[in-house]
């Protein structure tokens, strides 16, 4: 799994204008991104509060609040990106957050 080049595809809302993207060098720096943007969107939304905390029900509905979100993840073997959904990317970002508790 390591040096999988990752591509976060993302809309935040119906509006094309807010499709973006994030580019990781692996699946796991991917999901931590995934995770701190929500954490940045959590201080944005509570600026007042210095010590914030989430669970996975909260990322989840983060993600699935997304207009679309998806990942592009690439295969060396046949040299091409492979696409994967949000679902996907819910699993992958709790086994991320898991590993990160050990």
């Amino acid at each position: 799994m390591a040096n999988r080049h990752t591509i976060i595809l993302m809309q935040a809302s119906t509006n094309r204008a807010t499709r973006t993207f994030m580019d990781f060098e692996s699946i796991t720096q991917a999901m931590g991104g995934i995770c701190a943007l929500y954490e940045r969107k959590l201080k944005e939304l509570n600026p007042t509060i210095r010590n914030l905390s989430y669970d996975i029900v909260d990322l989840y509905n983060f993600i699935d609040g997304l207009a679309d979100m998806s990942a592009l993840v690439y295969d060396h073997s046949s040299h091409a990106y492979v696409p994967h959904d949000r679902q996907w990317i819910k699993q992958r970002t709790f086994q991320h957050l898991k590993k990160l508790l050990r």
